[in-house]
């Protein structure tokens, strides 16, 4: 089986992946031009896999995407998910939908944004690859624009330690990283250092982000902010709520690293 990448007005027929031999001197296009992929299929795992892990990681994908809409975390076609695959990313397509989304148009990129198919990558892929780059603990992204995230984060201010489970996330707060145009470097580079000692952040004017070992646990990630969120917004309407002393974080901190708490996105994960 051949795909086909079309590149202007020409159309030219590449082997399918894993069968692509290596072109010497030849290096990957960026994400705005169409290019061949490395050579071979990289597993999950770092070694080199089949295509069986890459089924498996397509249809782990489609089916945390429609979940992350059942949730109400994302709609229409707000939001990103991704996976790491070997020395790249699995990820949801450019304008990607529950709806719409499936295991074929899920894209294979590269941390330098090369691709290749007939579906481009989500405009995020340079936030993914940033955080994949600087966490290599990190196996799964997931990104939405979920309400009231979105609500917190259009104050550009973190979520403050309202509630003894913010702390979930790493910390004593959730830090919101400044508005940068989506799909640029500056946002991938402020998200990716923001989630050094967290497993999520605001984003903001924008929406959120996290990272965690795999799909099951960003997304319940995700939907844990959500959650501490909405409940902010709903403690603000009796006035600014009070926050977890120092001491008090200091024993919640300790306590979770005993008796782990929420393994979607208990503190410390990672870090």
């Amino acid at each position: 089986m051949r795909h086909r990448v079309r590149r202007g007005h020409r159309t030219v027929r590449h082997p399918a992946p894993g069968t692509v031999r290596a072109v010497p001197g030849r290096r990957p296009r960026g994400a705005d031009r169409r290019g061949r992929m490395d050579a071979g299929v990289v597993g999950h795992s770092g070694t080199m896999g089949g295509t069986r892990d890459e089924a498996r990681l397509r249809q782990e994908l489609v089916f945390h995407y429609e979940r992350v809409e059942a949730l109400g975390l994302n709609e229409l076609s707000s939001g990103n998910l991704s996976v790491r695959f070997g020395d790249g990313m699995l990820i949801s397509a450019s304008g990607a939908s529950a709806e719409s989304i499936a295991e074929e148009s899920v894209v294979e990129v590269s941390l330098d944004g090369a691709w290749a198919g007939e579906f481009k990558p989500s405009s995020e892929w340079r936030m993914h690859a940033a955080i994949y780059r600087r966490h290599p603990e990190a196996g799964a992204v997931v990104h939405t624009h979920s309400d009231y995230c979105v609500a917190v984060a259009s104050h550009n201010r973190p979520l403050p330690g309202f509630h003894y489970l913010v702390g979930v996330f790493g910390g004593n707060d959730v830090p919101c990283v400044p508005y940068s145009t989506f799909g640029t470097q500056a946002l991938a580079d402020d998200a990716a250092q923001a989630l050094t000692h967290r497993t999520a952040c605001l984003l903001g004017q924008h929406g959120m982000i996290c990272r965690a070992r795999d799909l099951a646990r960003a997304v319940k990630t995700a939907h844990r902010l959500e959650i501490m969120c909405r409940q902010y917004v709903l403690a603000c309407r009796l006035g600014e709520p009070a926050r977890l002393t120092d001491a008090e974080w200091e024993e919640f901190h300790r306590r979770v690293r005993d008796v782990p708490y929420d393994d979607g996105g208990r503190a410390g994960e990672g870090t």
